[in-house]
């Protein structure tokens, strides 16, 4: 076909000429006026537009007909069916930090939070840096034998040629300087029975009685106090004139070895468990006088089964060879075939107390091991080891009977 046919053919006369695609592309195809062209080419040139009125009619979308709403079927909701969503799990707040769940003062573990309303919650505790001993924290009653808790005059208690009170208590071990001025300013330091809370105070550290939380501060290096867990078979005495086993046979490897110490109250050979050793003489003295009953606390095994009501009858009093006795508190520890493990309470010091209270009601004694004296405890102390007191456990201790 020639040139000319093939121009004038039905194919090419709709205006696809080279012309036509000149002036789509360089004519008013480039131009925006009026609206925006498909791919920049005008409408004349036989593309799409998106101007109204022109091209394709504009057609709305239909609106969906909503599914009616079933009460008994609620996830049908919307025409659509919506999987119920499982509810998520409760979580406590803070569950998530790192710590929680373990045991509190475990390493890790979170710290508690304070108490709203509890003026008694301070930020640092008396001797809490300590390494010794067990941690007992704040006394919770005074001492029976403490002046009122009222503030006074500086000039009453202050000591000119003294020391100063804050650096009294650091170097007795309660908090570094610093900490002590807070605990002064906080009115949680006593002064001879008296609240003191002026940090210009200066003491004699020989003669001044300091309490921190109700704990008296030892302030004579000279004292001693240890706990030793007396095996079965060993003398509560320093001494034996015939030869068995007594306390000083511990004390060879001891440091305090040369000290003169004192037992505080006694324990038959057959008894085990916690003995007081000591050489302050006025803290033996009120911990073994009855009028301050102090509580000791045994473990007693006896043979089983052990019937109802045998412990309250111990609670009411059983009549011994020299009086009416009764123990302050009873409870069933644990009950094997045969043995029967009890824990009981009281304040009596008499000789073999325990033992003839259990024979008088029919049941004697197989092994008894006393745990704990007032607030100190055994623990996971070994049978036959002794220990220093920590100073926290000593002012507790002083506590209990008023010092």
């Amino acid at each position: 076909m020639t040139q000319a046919g093939r121009q004038g053919s039905p194919r090419n006369g709709s205006g696809r000429n080279n012309s036509g695609r000149n002036e789509a592309r360089g004519g008013a195809g480039r131009s925006n006026a009026g609206g925006f062209a498909g791919r920049g080419g005008s409408a004349g040139a036989g593309k799409r537009t998106f101007k109204q009125g022109e091209g394709r009619p504009f057609k709305a979308a239909k609106p969906r007909e909503a599914a009616p709403f079933d009460p008994d079927n609620p996830t049908t909701a919307g025409g659509r069916s919506q999987a119920a969503k499982p509810a998520k799990p409760f979580r406590k707040p803070g569950s998530n930090k790192p710590g929680y769940g373990k045991a509190p003062g475990t390493p890790g573990a979170l710290k508690p939070k304070p108490k709203p309303g509890n003026a008694k919650q301070y930020g640092s505790k008396a001797f809490g840096s300590e390494r010794f001993g067990q941690n007992l924290g704040p006394v919770r009653k005074p001492g029976r034998n403490r002046g009122p808790r009222v503030d006074v005059p500086q000039s009453d208690l202050h000591d000119v040629d003294g020391v100063r009170l804050q650096k009294v208590m650091a170097q007795a071990g309660v908090a570094s300087r610093r900490v002590c001025e807070e605990m002064i300013l906080e009115g949680r330091v006593e002064v001879d029975g008296q609240i003191t809370t002026e940090l210009g105070m200066r003491v004699d550290p020989k003669s001044a009685v300091i309490h921190v939380d109700g704990i008296r501060i030892q302030l004579d290096e000279t004292l001693v106090y240890m706990v030793f867990n007396k095996p079965k078979g060993v003398v509560s005495t320093m001494e034996d004139p015939e030869g068995r086993p007594c306390i000083s046979d511990f004390l060879k490897t001891n440091k305090n070895k040369g000290e003169r110490l004192f037992h505080v109250g006694r324990l038959d050979v057959a008894t085990e468990g916690l003995l007081l050793l000591t050489n302050d003489g006025e803290l033996a003295n009120r911990l073994t006088h009855p009028s301050y009953e102090v509580p000791k606390t045994y473990l007693v095994q006896v043979r089983g089964p052990f019937p109802q009501g045998v412990g309250a009858q111990l609670k009411s009093g059983v009549e011994l060879e020299d009086g009416i006795a009764a123990v302050d508190s009873f409870r069933l520890v644990d009950s094997t075939p045969g043995h029967v493990l009890i824990e009981v309470v009281l304040h009596s010091g008499k000789n073999r107390i325990v033992r003839r209270m259990f024979d008088a009601v029919g049941f004697p004694v197989q092994r008894l091991v006393r745990v704990k004296v007032g607030p100190i405890g055994l623990g996971d102390q070994r049978q036959g080891s002794i220990r220093n007191l920590g100073k926290q456990e000593i002012g507790h201790l002083m506590a209990a009977v008023g010092l």
